[in-house]
């Protein structure tokens, strides 16, 4: 058995990109675009950071999953990383779906008339009456759960194979990373599916159909399990790439900006804007991994926390959002006060929960997605002598 690797860049890197989600979710109550309760008042310009920061952070998220795998992978078989991935993210999928989520499509329909009521009305009337949007059951935010799921379940033979045998594959994925733009060829197929997929299938979320996001998401979770494949190679890569993919996704998003703000659909227009688009994703993902490398693979006690509350933060914290945002909409405080108290009221409330519950009561942990061997063995012994009980 290999020896198991920890790279502290990729859990300080997987730590940032979840906290950015929250002042992400935050601005979306204060952008043009749809969410599911906006502000009283709309502040433009607030698109295009968030237009910036939305190009790269899920696809950073579903490479960082890939590099996870790798390294998963040198400790489990198929079966036992097909049967961890279905507990970790399954359970938490489920019990968000049944307890996290109902309170955010509660305030939604509150929000805009189409319910009236308390929330106990609404548990025991239509809370679980048809799927979203046209019916209230949801995963919302927690999209991301399944398709990672999927993701894992269908890639995991192919994983399994890379992990075990020297391939073409592998080899042609090291040489390429020791050219000088060779990481750039990996933008490709990203291109292909943003041409010739996204205009077909809009982005929905709702995994049965929605081949864009599907197709998309995938490649960014193939890719990271290939770059983490790659070993020293990929590693020694980065600081020889990092100023050149920094000044590249600068030009790119500077290029996007133009194309968005000057110029009308059209058949040009359109693939010179998807090739742009991935390119200056996968620049910043280069960028990303490259600083943090250089800075961040160093563990410390902060990030082991950090780390650790991840996943029930993510959980958590749209629903402590969207709740907190119901109480500011209609008030007169301008964006800053509002934005403030969002952003330190959604921490706040989030850790209070995780560190004064969660954390503290060792059956709620695998429902939360937190690890424990000792912890998921006593939550089963639990739960068998629960359902022994109610056996006649």
């Amino acid at each position: 058995m290999e020896k198991k690797i920890r790279r502290y860049d990729l859990d300080w890197l997987r730590v940032i990109v979840f906290g950015l989600l929250i002042f992400y979710h935050v601005g979306m109550f204060f952008v043009p675009w749809g969410w599911h309760i906006k502000n009283n008042v709309i502040y433009e310009w607030l698109r295009w950071p968030m237009l910036f920061l939305n190009q790269w952070r899920l696809p950073i998220l579903f490479v960082i999953s890939g590099m996870g795998t790798y390294y998963a992978l040198s400790h489990r078989n198929l079966r036992q990383f097909s049967w961890e991935r279905a507990k970790r993210l399954g359970i938490p999928l489920f019990v968000g779906m049944l307890l996290i989520v109902p309170p955010q499509v509660y305030i939604e329909r509150l929000a805009h008339g189409q319910f009236q009521g308390s929330y106990l009305d609404y548990l025991t009337t239509v809370a679980f009456n048809g799927v979203y949007p046209e019916g209230n059951i949801s995963w919302h935010h927690l999209w991301f759960l399944p398709y990672l799921l999927l993701f894992s379940l269908v890639l995991g033979p192919l994983f399994i194979y890379l992990r075990r045998n020297t391939t073409r594959l592998g080899a042609w994925v090291k040489k390429m990373l020791q050219k000088p733009f060779g990481a750039y060829v990996f933008v490709l197929p990203l291109f292909l599916v943003e041409a010739f997929v996204e205009p077909f299938f809009p982005v929905t979320h709702a995994l049965i159909g929605d081949w864009f996001t599907i197709s998309f998401n995938i490649l960014f979770f193939f890719y990271g399990f290939l770059l983490v494949s790659a070993g020293k190679i990929f590693w020694e890569t980065l600081p020889k790439i990092k100023n050149r993919a920094l000044a590249i996704g600068m030009v790119a998003f500077s290029a996007l900006l133009i194309i968005w703000l000057f110029f009308e659909d059209s058949i040009v227009v359109h693939f010179t804007e998807a090739f742009i688009k991935v390119v200056n994703i996968w620049s910043w993902i280069l960028v990303l991994f490259a600083y943090s490398a250089k800075y961040l693979n160093r563990p410390s006690k902060r990030l082991s926390y950090a780390n650790r509350s991840v996943y029930p933060f993510y959980i958590l914290h749209q629903t402590v959002t969207i709740v907190i945002a119901y109480f500011l909409m209609d008030l007169e405080w301008g964006l800053f006060p509002k934005a403030i108290l969002l952003i330190v009221g959604t921490f706040g409330i989030s850790w209070l929960i995780y560190d004064f519950i969660i954390l503290r009561i060792r059956l709620l942990h695998p429902l939360f997605g937190l690890k424990g061997e000792k912890t998921s063995k006593r939550t089963i012994h639990r739960f068998k002598n629960i359902f022994n009980s109610l056996l006649p």
